[in-house]
């Protein structure tokens, strides 16, 4: 497999990961302290295959950078999931602050 090709699947990996995070954080609104059977199994399995994808991607990416980016989706996603499944609130700065982390994680996959 070329490098290049390598590098894309771990990034690919680390977006994949980003997205179970999202997952997991979102279920934990639904498990109601972990007492709900089937919401807690979810989270717990999104956790597990979230952390277990970040350490293979950690393969072919930095760790500051692949932390960042997996935190980053993390953090950019479940707000966007606030705001729709919990209306929470869509005022422009709090826009505004998730574009400039979406910034962040775009400039970090630039220089890495």
């Amino acid at each position: 497999m070329s490098p290049a090709t390598t590098a894309l699947l771990a990034w690919a990996t680390l977006a994949v990961a980003g997205l179970l995070e999202v997952g997991w954080a979102i279920g934990l609104k639904y498990t109601d302290g972990f007492s709900r059977l089937v919401p807690s199994v979810l989270t717990v399995g999104a956790m597990a295959a979230s952390v277990g994808l970040l350490s293979l991607a950690l393969r072919h990416i930095p760790i500051g950078t692949a932390y960042a980016v997996w935190t980053g989706i993390g953090a950019v996603g479940v707000a966007i999931a606030g705001m729709i499944l919990f209306g929470e609130p869509r005022d422009g700065l709090r826009i505004l602050f998730i574009l400039l982390i979406v910034a962040g994680i775009a400039g970090l996959k630039i220089v890495s």
